[in-house]
């Protein structure tokens, strides 16, 4: 396994920091994670170590304000920056694998980031993964949600501690008890508008999704409820799509006591994607990994 760190440049300038893994034998495909608010692309292990093995290329990324990524930590000054962030990220990535498969797989907020792109550049992806969007009512404390969205315009980067408990997470002792300095717990009034703005744009167009659908959510999910994503589901009209509801799983079900069930049935719809039963062809790719130390700094 190749393990790859460097930083590519987002809107504005802002170098971000992304991370990728390699397979050590053939790739097969592209999967390209945006997780959600607060978190950072470290926190997919679990999903790194059972894809890996059967081909398949990771690629993550710290949204700006994020991880390792520079920035006001949980602030942006629009949303077209994080849209703009995962273009160009998704278009590195696909420069050094041409013609390969490209999954995108966006985590609670980082759904409602992956949903947007997919709306707008659908011609770019062969499926679109949402584990636990934040589509719908989002259980964030009401008057925060107001106060975020009467400072958006006069004082865009006011930030407040977003108030999720720890525990809403995951199940799993050792993921509660572990504390992770990459971690945050905040959100700005800009932030707080533009996401309730786009949430709702991207419901209202859930009928013009063209690109092939994975839901997965917790029943337990106490962060983004899964009504949210099943109200979502039923608008989508792309006869492709398929959402699993996993009973008692909690927000990050990836780090929960029952990941491995959640991964088994998102390679199954993977491997079904992949091996021509939706018009796709069975392909090897050819992915170009850096080997000069200048190359590894960059996408």
């Amino acid at each position: 396994m190749a393990h790859i760190e460097g930083t590519f440049t987002g809107a504005g300038g802002l170098n971000l920091y992304y991370q990728s893994w390699q397979p050590e034998g053939e790739s097969r495909a592209i999967v390209a994670i945006v997780h959600g608010l607060g978190a950072h692309s470290g926190l997919f292990s679990n999903a790194v170590q059972y894809l890996l093995p059967l081909g398949y290329v990771i690629y993550a990324f710290d949204l700006r304000g994020h991880g390792r990524s520079p920035g006001q930590r949980g602030h942006i000054n629009s949303w077209a920056e994080l849209r703009e962030d995962l273009y160009t990220f998704l278009t590195r990535i696909q420069e050094r694998g041409p013609g390969c498969a490209c999954f995108l797989w966006g985590h609670s907020l980082g759904a409602v980031i992956a949903v947007d792109y997919a709306l707008r550049f659908p011609q770019s992806l062969q499926g679109l993964i949402l584990t636990a969007p934040a589509l719908g009512k989002v259980k964030l404390p009401v008057l925060k949600v107001a106060l975020g969205r009467m400072l958006s315009q006069v004082w865009p980067n006011f930030s407040l501690k977003v108030g999720i408990e720890k525990n809403a997470g995951s199940r799993n002792p050792k993921v509660i008890a572990t504390p992770d300095p990459l971690r945050h717990d905040y959100g700005s009034a800009r932030l707080a508008a533009e996401f309730f703005a786009t949430s709702k744009w991207v419901q209202n167009h859930a009928s013009d999704l063209q690109v092939p659908l994975l839901i997965l959510h917790g029943s337990y999910d106490q962060v983004t409820p899964p009504e949210g994503s099943l109200a979502f589901f039923h608008k989508v009209t792309f006869p492709d799509k398929e959402r699993y509801e996993y009973e008692g799983d909690y927000h990050d079900f990836h780090q929960d006591i029952n990941y491995q069930k959640v991964l088994v049935d998102l390679q199954n719809w993977l491997e079904k994607h992949l091996a021509g039963e939706i018009g796709l062809q069975p392909t090897i790719c050819q992915i170009k990994i850096p080997t000069l130390q200048s190359e590894l700094s960059s996408l």
